[in-house]
């Protein structure tokens, strides 16, 4: 057990976030100094790691002593150096419009942040060609989610909401849904708001039965003026949800991209994850959206599933490059707080580490060659060798709301259970959250206040400034 004394530091969580970059929970403990005096501990012990000596008031100072003293006794040198946000790439941003230049961008995240030369390059390839297909959101414009939280299995690394219902108890909460959707969408006239991008996302939207899916639509089309909107998708995530009927009344709605997530491509991984289909059903699903007429499809991988070799991960790549989707999502797998995996083998991430590695390293090699490009990047807490989830695209085809979402300079306006809006104040550069409660049943019970919450936050915020 190492005890890690953080002096001259009031507040450690940043720094406890970076020193679990290279130690497991049980393997230390960090302190302020006035924690450390009344642990009883001992100043001279061999265990101890005193950080910050000398008082320096630089935050990233003090997590390159740290990252540095940490490397010397782990021998590990993490590719992401002290940064543990969820968006380096907006982090690539701000230093773009700051610093001027690629290589004072370049110089900086190498000597201020000790990111590796392979994660600078995936940043600036990344961040750049987001300016070049995209560029800033327009006035007025906004991210407009609708969330769906039923799915037919719960997976075994999923924290998201995501009930195993049926059609009766869905029928109940599309009702709430609809109530939020024609609040939202009058007021979002009323005050000059309009989306730039529609994503239903969950749990699985294909949950819903095929007239569940098509009234859930026209609701849409009815509320929302979408005569703007760039791209509409829904995430049909689940192969075993996946039906021609309701990829016809996607088709019918001019719905063109849609999510078919396979994760593997392993039987045996699928069983272990908890997924109730067949490899075999995602290459029909694929099948079906072809001849359905889908144009754009958004396939996600996982990096890091349990009992998977790097081979078995080359052999999911290999199939999915062969299906050929638009976009790629290769996912680093996260150990989640409300995830079965956390309750099973809370320190699984770390010991997968140097697999993971390999498994990106193989999986982004094979992507580029076959032409795709990463367009957008995030990390979570608690991945697999503290790595990245990585969007790929080819043909000019990235998810503009995958985009926004991450860069965080655009409203976002969240409907349905676990939603959570954030209004974003250009002048200030400054986000606020407007959640709705995550459990469906109480979203039900609660749905006026849900709309009071964004009048008061959201709608009337937008009609003052």
């Amino acid at each position: 057990m190492y005890k890690i004394l953080l002096k001259n530091i009031e507040k450690k969580y940043e720094y406890v976030e970076l020193i679990k970059v290279f130690l497991t929970p049980d393997q230390f403990e960090a302190f302020t100094e006035r924690e450390f005096e009344g642990s009883g501990s001992d100043e001279s012990s061999d265990t101890l790691i005193a950080v910050n000596v000398e008082g320096s008031d630089d935050r990233n100072e003090i997590k390159r002593q740290l990252f540095c003293r940490l490397s010397q006794l782990t021998g590990q040198i993490p590719p992401w150096g002290i940064l543990t946000g969820v968006r380096p790439v907006k982090l690539t941003g701000e230093l773009y419009r700051k610093l001027g230049s690629r290589e004072k961008v370049q110089q900086c995240l190498k000597t201020e942040y000790l990111v590796s030369d392979e994660k600078i390059q995936l940043l600036l390839e990344t961040y750049e060609y987001q300016q070049m297909v995209l560029g800033p959101p327009p006035e007025n414009g906004v991210g407009l989610y609708i969330g769906i939280p039923f799915c037919p299995t719960r997976c075994l690394y999923c924290s998201f909401p995501s009930n195993q219902k049926g059609s009766d108890e869905i029928a109940k909460y599309l009702e709430a849904l609809f109530t939020e959707i024609r609040y939202c969408g009058l007021r979002m006239r009323e005050t000059g708001l309009w989306p730039e991008s529609v994503y239903i996302g969950g749990g699985t939207p294909t949950t819903l039965s095929p007239d569940q899916l098509d009234r859930l639509l026209t609701e849409v089309e009815t509320h929302i003026d979408l005569t703007c909107t760039k791209e509409f998708t829904v995430e049909a995530g689940r192969p075993d949800t996946i039906t021609e009927e309701k990829l016809k009344v996607l088709k019918q709605h001019g719905i063109a991209r849609i999510s078919i997530n396979p994760q593997s491509m392993k039987k045996r991984t699928l069983e272990l994850i908890g997924r109730s289909h067949e490899p075999e059903d995602i290459l029909n699903a694929f099948q079906k959206s072809a001849s359905a007429g889908i144009s754009m499809i958004n396939a996600d991988v996982i990096a890091g599933l349990p009992e998977e070799t790097p081979e078995d991960y080359k052999d999911t790549l290999e199939t999915i490059l062969r299906l050929s989707p638009e976009n790629i999502t290769v996912h680093t797998l996260a150990v989640k707080r409300a995830s079965r995996l956390m309750d099973q083998d809370p320190d699984y991430h770390y010991r997968q580490g140097r697999i993971v590695s390999e498994m990106l390293e193989k999986g982004s090699r094979m992507l580029k060659e076959a032409g795709y490009r990463p367009y957008y990047l995030y990390r979570q807490k608690h991945m697999a060798g503290s790595f990245e989830n990585v969007g790929y695209c080819k043909g000019d085809t990235p998810c503009i709301y995958n985009i926004r979402i991450m860069e965080e300079q655009q409203t976002v306006i969240a409907l349905g259970a676990g939603g959570i809006s954030k209004v974003y104040f250009p002048d200030e550069n400054r986000l606020e959250r407007v959640p709705n409660v995550t459990n469906y049943e109480v979203y039900i019970d609660r749905i006026t206040e849900m709309l009071e919450r964004k009048e008061e936050n959201l709608f009337k915020e937008v009609k003052s400034c």
